[in-house]
């Protein structure tokens, strides 16, 4: 099996700040690059136990989220700022049989997800997909589904998993901190956040062979609202022709290819 591992750092256990943590200027965002990475580090080590051989990491953070230096060896590392086009990685990640998640966090507006956020936290109030709020969570899983590889995992904050678990039944997660709210968690130590990490992605690698998951899908045709906190964000994308504006802070895309529209 060959898994494709997408990468945030706002769902890993002992990040609980923006400013201070995740925020590529932050204080502490070497040492969250370090956390982050050991956690898909912990994973991946679940991963090989099950007869894994090649596992791909994505990262996904914003400013770049993981410590190369710090990688597993048995995985490859996907970064590099600004990213590839999507026709590139798409090609890439099509030779992937499965995918999922490491440090995930919950949509905005969860109110017990910690550094709940869609996209940007300085930027977006809110995405909606055909009429529904959605996150990351959603997005990374349509658009990997789109390519033909099933979601089968997800570590992050109690919130992320709930938000996966509904989206996805049958999908296995592993908690590794409870939010109390948007800036304040219960972390487990980091020693216990990696076993349940690495014992969750291995019990995901046998489900999916016993009783697998299919990709991620959708109805269409798809329509994605994105409303922004400030009006000088929507004045940046409206020249675009997939763009229509619908107030001074909110845009829509449409189409029938869930590939067109959700991410922007």
């Amino acid at each position: 099996m060959k898994v494709y591992m997408g990468t945030d750092v706002e769902g890993c256990a002992g990040i609980v700040g923006f400013e201070t943590q995740s925020y590529g200027e932050a204080k502490y965002y070497e040492q969250t690059k370090r956390i982050a990475t050991l956690e898909v580090n912990a994973a991946v080590e679940g991963l090989v136990s099950e007869g894994v051989d090649d596992v791909l990491v994505s990262d996904g953070h914003g400013p770049g989220g993981l410590s190369w230096e710090d990688l597993h060896p048995a995985a490859k590392l996907l970064h590099g700022r600004p990213v590839a086009p999507r026709s590139v990685r798409d090609a890439v990640a099509r030779a992937y049989d499965v995918c999922m998640i490491i440090g995930q966090h919950a949509l905005a507006g969860t109110a017990d997800g910690t550094l709940n956020h869609t996209q940007s936290s300085r930027a977006v109030d809110y995405y909606r997909l055909n009429g529904k709020p959605i996150g990351e969570i959603a997005q990374f899983a349509l658009y990997q589904g789109a390519l033909g590889l099933p979601f089968i995992f997800l570590s992050g904050d109690e919130a992320a998993c709930r938000e996966v678990e509904e989206l996805i039944p049958g999908v296995t997660t592993a908690a590794v901190k409870k939010g109390l709210s948007r800036q304040s968690a219960i972390s487990l130590s980091q020693a216990e956040a990696h076993r349940r990490i690495r014992e969750g992605a291995a019990e995901a690698v046998r489900k999916q062979r016993e009783n697998p998951l299919p990709p991620f899908t959708l109805p269409g045709p798809y329509e994605l609202e994105i409303r922004f906190f400030h009006t000088e964000s929507v004045d940046a994308l409206v020249r675009r022709p997939d763009v229509e504006r619908l107030d001074s802070q909110t845009i829509r895309l449409r189409s029938d290819n869930i590939m067109d529209v959700i991410y922007l």
